[in-house]
């Protein structure tokens, strides 16, 4: 083998899907901060004109990565979630901004039932103040928030932003495309951050798709496996290609270790 294969600059991310989990492997805890479809929900048909929703963490594609590559994957997520309601009382009231549960790695999976289905402005980049609470009541300035805060809970931690990906639902592409957009303006923003850039590079979740991986209109079992393999390719990808950037996740989490509490 040739070491060199690992950083081919004409690599695009998901031009292969990694078998198991690859350098995604290197954070030993990792976060999940999403709606529905980080949480394994489930559409069941229950009877005519109701249909039952279920999330099944078990199923999400954050604990499929938990189990590829044994880490400690929460599900910082509930069907429904917006950004706001996230900031506002979700995390409070489930102990998601306990230092406890700190993670080396957070993954965001946001915005669909902010912008598509609650109609809220997207915002710019300009949106998030240097205080939070300071922050305009955008998608942007809510979602910035939500980041700030787990920055001030674990400074060294890695962000990874995932857009949304094309589908053939009837949803305005602009809509994706903008928020594509200003999550690129945030990982700039903020050290540390980097896109999971699903809206160019996944491929269209198309009729076939939908046929294959989709329940109504939910993943089902391996749309939720198929996302994982995704996602850990992707995180692999920034890995290799920014590894100068991940020499020291180790020690994310450990500030308070020096040359002297090692080996007193």
């Amino acid at each position: 083998m040739d070491f060199r294969d690992y950083f081919n600059e004409n690599e695009k991310p998901l031009d292969t899907l990694i078998d198991g989990c690859g350098f995604c492997s290197i954070f030993r805890t990792i976060a999940c901060v999403g709606d529905s479809l980080s949480s394994g929900e489930f559409e069941h048909k229950w009877r005519e004109g109701h249909h039952l929703f279920l999330d099944m963490f078990e199923y999400s594609w954050g604990q499929f990565i938990a189990r590829a590559a044994g880490s400690t994957v929460y599900n910082f997520s509930r069907g429904g979630m917006t950004a706001g309601e996230y900031l506002d009382s979700f995390a409070e009231e489930k102990g998601f901004w306990d230092k406890n549960k700190a993670c080396q790695a957070y993954i965001f999976a946001l915005g669909v039932n902010d912008v598509m289905n609650g109609g809220i402005e997207v915002g710019t980049v300009d949106d998030i103040k240097d205080d939070y609470r300071e922050n305009a009541k955008t998608f942007a300035g809510q979602y910035g928030a939500i980041i700030q805060r787990y920055k001030e809970i674990q400074p060294n931690a890695k962000f990874f932003l995932m857009t949304m990906p094309r589908d053939i639902k009837h949803r305005p592409e602009e809509k994706k495309k903008e928020v594509a957009d200003l999550l690129y303006s945030i990982a700039e923003k903020f050290d540390n951050c980097y896109v999971l850039d699903f809206y160019k590079y996944a491929p269209v979740y198309d009729e076939f798709f939908q046929e294959k991986f989709m329940l109504y209109g939910h993943l089902n079992p391996c749309g939720y496996a198929l996302t994982a393999k995704m996602v850990m390719s992707y995180i692999d990808y920034i890995i290799r290609h920014n590894i100068e950037d991940f020499k020291n996740v180790g020690f994310i989490g450990k500030e308070h270790l020096t040359e002297e509490s090692l080996y007193d």
